[in-house]
């Protein structure tokens, strides 16, 4: 899934990172705005998901786009944290650096 060097945090401490109950965190995840993963059977969001006190803008709309495309949790993560010189660098370090249109257009490209 992710390489083990991706810096994680728990479900608790990303819930008081943007001043939410953990349920509504959960919720985040479950309407796709958030992914989460498990590491050592805590679930966990990647730190690089949150910039401050909020998600990374346009992550919602590029998880969301890229399930209706038909990728699974595993795929998308695995998209997100795999270069792409034409953006260059990951996709999830382009929707951090508001290069959200990029990042999109290339989701849709790849549904094609």
């Amino acid at each position: 899934m992710l390489e083990p060097d991706v810096e994680v945090i728990p479900l608790p401490d990303v819930a008081e990172r943007l001043g939410l109950p953990v349920t509504r965190v959960h919720q985040l995840i479950r309407d796709g705005h958030l992914m989460a993963l498990r590491r050592d059977k805590i679930l966990s969001v990647p730190d690089v998901f949150l910039a401050g006190d909020a998600v990374v803008k346009g992550l919602g709309g590029t998880i969301t786009l890229l399930r209706d495309n038909g990728f699974s949790e595993d795929e998308i993560l695995r998209w997100l944290f795999t270069t792409d010189d034409s953006l260059p660098g990951t996709p999830i370090d382009a929707l951090r650096g508001d290069r959200g249109r990029e990042v999109k257009r290339r989701a849709q490209a790849m549904g094609f």
